[in-house]
């Protein structure tokens, strides 16, 4: 019985101080959990991971994107978060900074293509 309590008492100090984002680590919406299972499992996990360590990873992915988003409203034009902004942060990081590169170029092309498609479909 004794180390039930124990147990009990660790989940509500994990309930109490680690809460994610919004401070309600039991009751919050998880956002990415879809997803993050699915890049688990392609990296080599099980088809079907804890929900715990999805949980854990969800948690350091929000509090990566919301330490990066604070750090990107403090630089540049305050409160406003601009591309530009994200890639001075990453750009002493090499791997994550060819991989934006590459979204961004990705994110270029695909524009392109869609307003050649609507020309093509709708206009001129």
């Amino acid at each position: 019985m004794t180390e039930e309590e124990d147990e009990v008492g660790f989940d509500e100090d994990l309930d109490d101080g680690a809460g994610g984002a919004d401070g309600n680590h039991g009751k919050r919406k998880r956002l990415f959990s879809k997803e993050l299972r699915c890049m688990m499992y392609g990296f080599g996990d099980d088809q079907n991971p804890y929900t715990e360590s999805v949980d854990i990873l969800e948690d350091l992915v929000i509090e990566f994107v919301t330490e990066m988003t604070h750090k990107a409203m403090s630089i540049g034009r305050q409160g406003r978060v601009q591309v530009e902004d994200i890639v001075f942060l990453i750009r002493k990081d090499p791997r994550k900074f060819a991989r934006v590169k590459d979204l961004l170029t990705m994110n270029e092309e695909l524009k392109r293509a869609r307003k050649a498609f609507d020309e093509a479909n709708y206009g001129s």
